[in-house]
């Protein structure tokens, strides 16, 4: 199988690359056009500031290629907030692929003393669908490390809670994405993967 990783201006790429090789899978790290569409998956992660990010996007003809893709894709915190079709981050147009928005977290700090941002560490994801979370339980334990979040919509694959819900995963068509990072959250980010990598075509 042949697993694409798109290379572009944002951070956090070898982490997934080492995670998908621990799976046994060897994936390439790369910004050529023509190598991603030939690929069997497509992984789109990223750390980054949107706006200047979706500037790159658009100067190398990624944002076009990404959206025409047919295989399935996997985008990965920026990446899934990327897919959006809107972020409050730079007030930047994004993708389109997903119908839901980014937006900053806002805290009520005196009623929350306890929560911060950004949303950092571990909690859990409820409302699994989608196969891409095939033998992972409700309420299972991921890493987050997010400002910004994707309202709750019709593309909604789970949900979490900080302390409001937003999506914790998003899925359309072949289009995959989660705001956690599954290559820092121990057997269960593995077994997303693991499951990303074993969809077929026609999921």
């Amino acid at each position: 199988m042949k697993v694409a990783i798109i290379k572009y201006n944002a951070g956090n790429i070898q982490s997934v690359d080492y995670a998908l090789r621990r799976l046994g899978a060897e994936a390439s790290v790369t910004a050529d056009h023509d190598e991603i569409r030939s690929a069997d998956r497509v992984i789109f992660p990223g750390v980054g500031e949107a706006s200047t990010t979706m500037d790159y996007l658009r100067s190398h003809r990624l944002d076009q290629l990404i959206t025409e893709l047919k295989q399935p894709v996997l985008g990965i915190c920026l990446g899934l907030q990327l897919m959006c079709r809107h972020s409050e981050e730079g007030d930047v147009a994004c993708l389109g692929i997903f119908e839901e928005t980014v937006k900053k977290f806002v805290l009520q700090h005196d009623q929350l003393p306890s929560m911060k941002i950004p949303h950092m560490g571990w909690n859990t994801i409820t409302g699994l669908k989608t196969n891409l979370f095939d033998n992972v339980p409700e309420g299972e334990y991921f890493y987050f490390v997010h400002s910004f979040y994707a309202t709750s919509g019709a593309d909604t694959a789970a949900s979490c809670s900080y302390p409001a819900p937003f999506s914790a995963a998003l899925q359309k068509d072949n289009f995959y994405a989660v705001q956690f990072h599954p290559e820092k959250s121990g057997t269960a980010g593995s077994k997303i993967l693991e499951n990303f990598l074993q969809l077929k075509i026609n999921q």
